[in-house]
Order: C-alpha cells, then sequence, then structure tokens
C-alpha cells in the first residue's frame, strides 16, 4: 500500500494565510486539525492523501531536507538560513510577506554597518546575519536567541538585533528602530530533492500550487 505523503506546515503567523492557498491547492486538513484544544502534532488530510505535521517553522526545513516530509510550506529565511542542498523551493506562494532587518536602540543615532569591525547581535538567524555583515566587512558575534529579540539591547545582550519585520511597531514599543533590511521574505512551498525525482505525487503537487500562485 502507498505511504501518504507527509505535508509539513509552520505553526505560527504563516499558517492562517497558508490554510486557504493549501486548500486551493488540493491540501484539506481533517477537522481535528482546526480544534485548539487537540495537542496532535500529526494530522490526516480530508481525502486521506496526506499526513499533514504541524511544527516549528525552523523544523519544517529540517523535516523536509532529511526526507521525513517530502513537502512543506516555509518562509525564504528559514531556507536561507539553513541552506540545505535537499531542499528546493520552486514556487513563491505570495504570502507571509514581511522583512528580515537590523534594528538597534533610537537613541543609538550613529548607526553605520561599517563604524566598527565588530559588534555582537541578538538573532534567530545566526548564518544569515553574519553572512551579511561579513559582505560589510564587519565581524558580528552573533547571540543566538528563539524569541523576545527586542529585550537583548536594553539589558546589555547585544548592541544590536537581526529580527523579523512586519509593521515595525513591536520594535517601536520597545525602543527600536530598524536601520538595515538584509531581505524581503515570502512564504514558499518547499519540497525533498529526491522525493521530487522518485515520487510522481511530488511534482503533481508543484505544478497544482504553480496554479494556485498564478491565479492570485
Amino acid at each position: 500500500m502507498t505511504q501518504p505523503l507527509t505535508f509539513a506546515v509552520p505553526k505560527g503567523r504563516i499558517l492562517d494565510e497558508a490554510l486557504p492557498v493549501m486548500a486551493r491547492g488540493g491540501v484539506v486538513p481533517e477537522s481535528a486539525f482546526h480544534d485548539k484544544m487537540d495537542r496532535s502534532l500529526s494530522f490526516a488530510s480530508e481525502d486521506g492523501a496526506m499526513r499533514i505535521i504541524r511544527v516549528r517553522a525552523f523544523d519544517v526545513a529540517t523535516f523536509v531536507a532529511f526526507g521525513a516530509a517530502q513537502v512543506g510550506i516555509v518562509g525564504s529565511d528559514v531556507i536561507e538560513e539553513f541552506d540545505y542542498s535537499e531542499l528546493y523551493a520552486p514556487v513563491d506562494l505570495g504570502i507571509g510577506a514581511c522583512r528580515l532587518s537590523v534594528a538597534e536602540p533610537a537613541e543609538a543615532n550613529d548607526y553605520s554597518a561599517g563604524i566598527a569591525s565588530h559588534m555582537r547581535v541578538a538573532t534567530k538567524y545566526p548564518n544569515i546575519t553574519s553572512r551579511w555583515f561579513e559582505q560589510q566587512g564587519v565581524q558580528a558575534e552573533c547571540v543566538k536567541l528563539n524569541g523576545a529579540m527586542e529585550l537583548a539591547p536594553s539589558l546589555g545582550l547585544a548592541g544590536r538585533i537581526v529580527d523579523l519585520v512586519s509593521t515595525g511597531s513591536t520594535l517601536k514599543s520597545n525602543g527600536l528602530v530598524e536601520k538595515e533590511t538584509i531581505m524581503q521574505i515570502s512564504a514558499r512551498l518547499i519540497v525533498n530533492r529526491a522525493a521530487l525525482k522518485t515520487d510522481p505525487r511530488v511534482s503533481e503537487l508543484v505544478e497544482r500550487f504553480r496554479k494556485v500562485a498564478a491565479e492570485s
């Protein structure tokens, strides 16, 4: 019997936007998926053809890269941070738009990426951050945080942060200002390269989502 495909989706901000796109692509989770009291991480699709797993965004990339899931949806920030060779991102879904930016305390008005040869930066994205600062001729000592980045400057943990920015209101309410945009971000359909080559269901799914993206 053919095993169902495993489709990985991220918890959090992208998921609400992703669900209607998934539905147009024929991927509809069973009703239990929407039950806030249900703590399961794995669900069937309505048609039973897929298993849908709901995990942290960074883990979506890992599950797909290592073949535990064949398909997933994740932000381009995560793809760039991990740079897995086995990940292929064939479709920009046009959702989850935001940007990855450098921010600092509002009173620090002497900002320049090249103002010092070394600086400490708090971020969830140490690989992207260190590469970007290196291109500016700066060695960035990255302090890895998984959240509450905005607290780092006021508590003396780091002089600057690199984080996702949508409206900028969170930065403002924590006394920070956005200084540089590192990259624009949107959600992508990702697939495991080996699965794409060997399982026609994966390539069919890619084509369906390409049509959905083209129509939106």
